[in-house]
């Protein structure tokens, strides 16, 4: 009872070397980060994907689009993506108007320009902290290995002290050190995931505001002549 009690999780921890209890305490830190990445990512994507449905059936609804710039532009705060995308556009194609350029393609290419930056601008936000989640993916394990390479060497320098060597001498090592590359596995599994899975709504997403960059595109080319 007592052995099963000296091989507990927790009793592996608390009775494990600084240098081990280091290991297991920076990839619980990493953990712990890169599960507040996973669901504030989770949060944002699922935001992102609703407001960008939203804007699309109001976009392609039929409705008049002054006026639907004047609404995304008086709620810019609350507006999606693709919405900030649109009125980037529609503002820079405006302006153009007020000007009287002469050249259709001129006042055009600058709401191009206008949207592509915008949507660059809403990729950088989309794909904030997924390098992280990678890193920690990629990283946890390899911490881990090197906790349980040091407890296992630890644990076999103890038995330079044992006349003879024995299973129960050598197992309470062998456990405390496989404990590191457990929480490290804990650490990389859901991390990398969490990266793949964001990666591809992400680029989900990109591929529909590029195609609506170039939809929209063709309808400010008709009003432009």
């Amino acid at each position: 009872m007592n052995n099963a009690q000296d091989l507990s999780f927790v009793s592996l921890i608390l009775n494990a070397s600084v240098l081990a209890q280091a290991v297991i305490a920076l990839l619980l830190f990493l953990s712990l980060m890169s599960w507040t990445v996973i669901f504030r990512k989770w949060f944002a994507i699922r935001q992102a994907r609703a407001q960008t449905e939203r804007f699309e059936r109001d976009f392609w609804s039929g409705g008049d689009l002054q006026t639907l710039y004047q609404s995304a532009a008086s709620n810019r705060h609350k507006n999606g993506a693709l919405e900030r995308i649109f009125e980037a556009g529609m503002r820079e194609f405006l302006k153009g108007k007020e000007k009287r350029m002469a050249d259709p393609s001129a006042m055009l290419d600058g709401a191009r320009r206008a949207m592509r930056a915008s949507f660059q601008r809403e990729m950088d936000a989309l794909e904030a902290n997924l390098a992280f989640l990678a890193s920690v993916g990629s990283v946890s394990p390899y911490i881990g290995l090197f906790g349980t390479v040091w407890g296992i060497m630890n644990a076999f320098r103890g038995l330079a002290n044992v006349q003879q060597a024995t299973l129960a001498n050598v197992a309470p090592g062998i456990a405390e050190a496989l404990v590191a590359t457990a929480i490290g596995l804990f650490a990389a599994i859901p991390a990398v995931v969490a990266y793949n899975r964001y990666t591809h709504d992400i680029d989900r997403l990109a591929i529909r505001f590029e195609t609506f960059v170039e939809e929209f595109s063709n309808i400010l080319q008709r009003q432009a002549h």
